[in-house]
């Protein structure tokens, strides 16, 4: 197993150009064009099933801040008067690429990766610094064909919703969104996984239906489709099928089915999404009320 989490610690830290245009949810385009951060947008405006929108310049998902610019971090401040941010990186992530530092701004770190896998990736011997882009390509798309790569890519979404301190971990976050005096962003490497699940409790704590808690994560596919378009033309030139071009969506981009599936498996476990923030994440119905009435209008 080691050698394809090995290869994974790169994956997980590549940041794609955040220049696409994203019409998201109810044809309304919440994409943040920034110069150093990756796949961002906000969720204000989202409406909720019932009938309130979400406020807008208060709650924003991205990839990671290392490579932000001046003209990002005045953006943040300005139009999200940002207080908190929460990241979601596991330690040798975090310490490859180091959240800039903002002024006023409290940086709160909650790794929500099963320590399963943070084991598997800190054991690895690749280096992000050191393997060309294009050789990762190669390598990725050779990984893609082998059954044992792609069962460890299916795993991941339910590995993250049912493990207990991943579980804990989120109620932390959710409490510090409701908690935040300003804006409050957060982030994993490239904005999508990690990052995609604290939007989605956010999501359903607000009172989103599931069709635009699906739609939100998929999003992160209209951001990385140059890359994730020009692997999966790499799979089918060789002959793969689509449980080859599952785990270069997975990997690359986001694989909504499996979000989807183990959306299903929090309903069979809990009964709803909702439930689950309150039995699994600890963040309680009168918790959900007030980040409502915080953050909805």
């Amino acid at each position: 197993m080691k050698p394809i989490f090995t290869l994974l610690i790169p994956i997980l830290m590549l940041s794609a150009c955040n220049s696409a245009s994203i019409n998201g949810d109810q044809t309304l385009d919440r994409t943040l064009a920034f110069e150093g951060i990756p796949n961002a947008r906000e969720l204000g405006g989202l409406v909720m099933q019932d009938g309130r929108r979400i406020r807008t310049g208060k709650l924003v998902r991205s990839g990671e801040l290392s490579k932000a610019t001046d003209k990002d971090v005045t953006q943040l401040k300005k139009e999200f008067k940002l207080t908190d941010v929460f990241d979601f990186r596991f330690d040798k992530e975090r310490e490859k690429a180091m959240d800039r530092e903002i002024d006023g701004v409290r940086n709160t770190w909650l790794s929500t990766l099963p320590q399963a896998f943070v084991s598997s990736f800190s054991s690895g011997r690749a280096d992000s610094t050191t393997v060309q882009s294009a050789n990762l390509m190669d390598a990725l798309a050779k990984y893609a064909f082998s059954p044992q790569a792609q069962e460890m890519a299916s795993k991941l979404y339910p590995a993250i919703v049912m493990d207990a301190t991943s579980q804990q971990r989120y109620g932390t976050f959710l409490r510090g969104v409701l908690n935040a005096k300003g804006g409050a962003l957060w982030h994993c490497s490239q904005g999508k996984d990690r990052c995609g699940w604290g939007s989605a409790f956010v999501l359903a704590a607000l009172g989103a239906s599931r069709e635009t808690i699906v739609e939100d994560f998929a999003l992160s596919n209209v951001s990385y489709a140059p890359l994730v378009e020009a692997m999966s033309a790499k799979i089918t030139e060789n002959g793969g099928g689509e449980a080859e071009l599952g785990f270069i969506r997975s990997m690359v981009g986001v694989n909504v089915e499996n979000f989807e599936h183990t959306l299903d498996l929090i309903d069979a476990q809990y009964g709803s999404l909702q439930a689950y923030l309150e039995k699994a994440l600890g963040f309680t119905a009168k918790e959900q009320e007030q980040l409502k009435k915080k953050y909805l209008k």
